[in-house]
């Protein structure tokens, strides 16, 4: 089997989670620099084998799109043209960043490190790809 990637796409950062290879478990793998994801991946890409893609999907309380989804279109655009071969699923992202950072309160981490957004980035990025093992 290939992992699962998993995205939380935001226009200054994007946090990332992969599974392992038996898809059982998902991990956070780093926070990017935006503008420098799509060299990320392709790195990445050759190194290891990912059967999909799963994007976050923010949106508001009464279930429509939020502002930033007009961001993530064209980033998922983007990887449709560049990975062509990998298929890209979309999760409801509501309250991530919410949970990712209870759940640094709840590891205890220090409020210095609960400040640290490229970790929430992370985090979120692994609730995403969690939410999606476990709808799968």
């Amino acid at each position: 089997m290939a992992r699962i990637l998993a995205f939380d796409y935001g226009t200054k950062r994007t946090g990332l989670a992969v599974t392992d290879e038996l898809q059982i478990i998902a991990s956070g793998l780093a926070t990017v620099n935006t503008k420098e994801i799509f060299s990320y991946l392709t790195k990445y890409l050759k190194s290891e084998n990912v059967e999909l893609f799963v994007v976050g999907e923010p949106k508001q309380m009464n279930n429509t799109a939020s502002e930033s989804e007009q961001f993530i279109k064209i980033f998922i655009q983007k990887l449709k043209s560049t990975f062509p071969k990998i298929p890209i699923v979309r999760v409801d992202e509501r309250f991530t960043s919410k949970m990712a950072f209870q759940s640094m309160i709840d590891g205890g981490l220090k409020k210095k490190q609960r400040q640290n957004k490229a970790l929430i980035d992370e985090i979120s990025a692994t609730i995403i790809l969690q939410t999606y093992l476990e709808q799968k």
